[in-house]
């Protein structure tokens, strides 16, 4: 009698665990995604989506975009009703190589710690512009690239050690074609092209070896205009088609800039964009007017992407974030679903890796979550100027492949209920 109850009352247990068990598995398969952002309106400039939808994520990839997606099939659900929910953004002009070396970019103190100032701008990746060369870049590599949450791809420098300052960034023969292209092509996950830029003689030998190196490796170029000694018609004759110029709307101060006098279109400009040169923006400290940009804009010259130019002085002047310079734009007269499309899929493009700057199925989940906040706002460029706008885009949400990175207001997170916390009524 003793044994028989004993058996009874294992099957019982058994039984009560094998529905439990079954019940935990229906659920756990129900729940077949790890976050669900729903309610939003989705902007994905690359499949032509501009509606309100959901969009899932699983194990670090996009893998549902539609109309509905039940909340149930989700372990995380985000509401972001009001909200625009877009690519994660690309900033293809960065100086990141952060180090403890002063007055210097490469390894030095005026580049910035990537994480510290894109997530929060619902920047996901960034490109550096030549701050490394073929000599430093492992350096780089191991003490910025590898440990960022961002993700850091780069435009490797013509000079051997970058942007080191004199004399070694002026060292023609340090300026080795077949070295950079060699780096280029080890790297080809995290290097897209190759960036002339800083050389102050009058020898075109570093602009050609750097159009040698990229063609070497099947890259773009990347013209950093800071070349005083060649005329800006000179240096976008030498370029290819998808070759990338930057500091784009500049005065001046550095060379020709693309308007004449009178505000006019230069010739060989409109030229070069309709051959098929990509124009960036590359505010930074001194790089974007609005006495250029307006006439280009309103001409048809804008920019392809919006290369903020982060270092450490451009943040805190009128360049600010990349979000800022999108909303500039928009203030002078682009539309939301442009300064998207620019920030993302057009930079994604540019620089030869359309596996990002899109929503697709099966794409890397890096997401950006924005505000469009009305009210008045101003916009400053490199010399002070202030245009005011209605419209000012703020990051509320980042997802880096697949997990938030970024949050303003908490709308990932469970609301705290004082209630139910010990000792606190």
């Amino acid at each position: 009698m003793k044994n028989f109850i004993l058996i009874h009352s294992i099957k019982k247990r058994l039984q009560s665990l094998g529905i439990a068990f079954f019940l935990f598995t229906a659920i756990t398969h129900a729940q077949q995604y790890d976050l669900l952002i729903r309610n939003g309106r989705v902007i994905d400039p690359k499949n032509n989506i501009d509606s309100k939808m959901d969009l899932a994520v699983k194990d670090g990839k996009i893998a549902k975009v539609a109309n509905s997606i039940p909340v149930a099939q989700a372990v995380k659900v985000i509401d972001a009703s009001g909200l625009i929910v877009v690519p994660g953004l690309i900033d293809i002009h960065t100086h990141v190589f952060v180090g403890s070396k002063p007055e210097t970019f490469a390894d030095g103190f005026l580049s910035v710690s990537p994480d510290d100032f894109t997530l929060k701008a619902g920047v996901t990746t960034v490109v550096d512009a030549g701050t490394s060369g073929w000599r430093n870049f492992p350096t780089f590599k191991e003490h910025v690239i590898d440990k960022s949450k961002t993700r850091v791809l780069a435009f490797l420098n013509i000079a051997g050690n970058g942007m080191s300052g004199s004399p070694t960034e002026q060292d023609i023969n340090d300026m080795d074609a077949f070295m950079t292209s060699l780096v280029v092509k080890k790297n080809p996950d995290i290097i897209v092209g190759v960036k002339i830029g800083h050389y102050e003689g009058n020898d075109w030998t570093p602009f050609d070896r750097a159009l040698d190196a990229a063609a070497k490796s099947g890259t773009k170029l990347f013209v950093e205009c800071h070349l005083p000694q060649f005329s800006l018609e000179d240096q976008l004759k030498k370029m290819r088609p998808g070759d990338i110029i930057t500091h784009s709307f500049e005065k001046v101060e550095e060379r020709m800039p693309v308007v004449d006098e009178n505000g006019k279109l230069r010739p060989f400009v409109k030229e070069a964009n309709e051959r098929g040169i990509l124009f960036d923006l590359g505010h930074g400290g001194a790089g974007f007017w609005f006495s250029v940009a307006v006439p280009a804009l309103k001409q048809g010259l804008a920019p392809n992407s919006f290369g903020s130019d982060l270092h450490r002085f451009s943040m805190n002047a009128g360049m600010k974030d990349m979000l800022n310079i999108m909303s500039k734009y928009m203030a002078i007269g682009m539309s939301l679903e442009e300064v998207i499309a620019r920030g993302s899929w057009n930079a994604a493009k540019s620089i030869n890796r359309t596996d990002l700057g899109n929503l697709s199925e099966g794409a890397v989940a890096d997401i950006a979550v924005l505000r469009v906040r009305e009210g008045r706002f101003g916009f400053t460029d490199a010399g002070g100027n202030v245009v005011q706008g209605t419209k000012k885009l703020e990051a509320e949400l980042t997802v880096r492949a697949g997990k938030v990175v970024w949050d303003l207001n908490g709308i990932s997170g469970k609301i705290f209920n004082a209630a139910e916390t010990p000792g606190s009524k």
